[in-house]
């Protein structure tokens, strides 16, 4: 009986996806993506139902977040004049994004100092981090609002508050506890998450990086440069044209370890690009960092 109903879900799902594509006024290519897309969504989020009725409040999940940011706080005084731009940067641009996110939560943004960090991940009620390694693969500011963009949408489609939950009672850790929930290693949430849960955040990412005004094409770029990392350092198919150490060699094995293959990323990308008749928004605004350093202090 529960198959019946959650295939009726899916059928309906599939219908109105149908329906509104019939209204729109754009031309797009015809193909079954869409559709399938919706469908594997729809599927997706009634497997994710109990955990929905067993969410962690708002207030709960901002709690548990700020706790597990203490372990990740980097004082001011310990970044050089060139970091502190960086985070500078960072927070400008996911702040502009996080104005259009759906749950309105506080959202921070943090620079992890760390050349070797080709990462980005997210804690449950708002922080965000972005490795320094990654950003120095950065050719343009819209590459990093399709960065910020992925991590506040595993936050605002609540995979980091249901990661706390099945953390939780993986490890038998009593939720109303704060303390026990910063037992969660901080491995975890480095980690990626499930195939869907990526390619959910890619997606709604780049619609975040879109209607703040930046260019699609930051997150097709950027995969490129991912497949391009994979083929050269990863697969060996190639000579890298890079020169990286070996700890950042190790943090992108770890990187494609835990998130789709950047292929997989990129046409993803390239097709959302093609439904939404984005292909005239290709110009993207260069990765600009500006600063000065006036007796020993940074001036922006």
């Amino acid at each position: 009986m529960k198959r019946i109903g959650a295939f009726i879900l899916v059928l309906l799902a599939a219908v109105c996806a149908l329906y509104f594509s019939e209204r729109r006024s754009e031309s797009a290519p015809v193909s079954a993506n869409p559709m399938v897309e919706i469908a594997a969504d729809a599927q997706r989020d009634l497997t994710r139902l109990p955990m929905r009725l067993t969410r962690l409040s708002d207030h709960d999940e901002i709690a548990i977040g700020n706790e597990l940011a203490k372990q990740y706080s980097v004082g001011g005084a310990n970044l050089s004049d060139e970091q502190l731009a960086l985070e500078g940067y960072i927070r400008r641009v996911g702040s502009a994004l996080a104005l259009h996110a759906h749950r309105r939560l506080p959202y921070s943004f943090h620079l992890l100092p760390n050349r070797s960090m080709i990462n980005a991940f997210s804690l449950p009620g708002g922080p965000v981090y972005v490795g320094e390694g990654l950003l120095d693969l950065m050719t343009s500011e819209d590459q990093m609002a399709a960065v910020l963009g992925h991590e506040i949408e595993h936050i605002d489609h609540y995979h980091c508050a249901e990661r706390v939950q099945v953390e939780a009672r993986l490890r038998n850790l009593n939720l109303g506890v704060i303390g026990a929930v910063v037992q969660i290693p901080l491995s975890v949430w480095e980690a990626g998450y499930n195939k869907d849960e990526e390619l959910e955040a890619d997606r709604e990412g780049m619609r975040l990086a879109v209607v703040a005004g930046y260019s699609p094409y930051g997150a097709v770029t950027l995969f490129e440069k991912l497949a391009k990392l994979q083929r050269e350092y990863i697969i060996h198919a190639q000579s890298p044209e890079e020169e990286l150490s070996q700890l950042a060699i190790q943090s992108l094995e770890g990187y494609f370890r835990s998130h789709p293959q950047p292929s997989e990323r990129l046409a993803q990308a390239q097709r959302i690009i093609a439904q939404e008749g984005w292909q005239n928004r290709e110009a993207q605004r260069p990765f600009r960092l500006e600063y000065e350093v006036h007796n020993g202090r940074s001036v922006k």
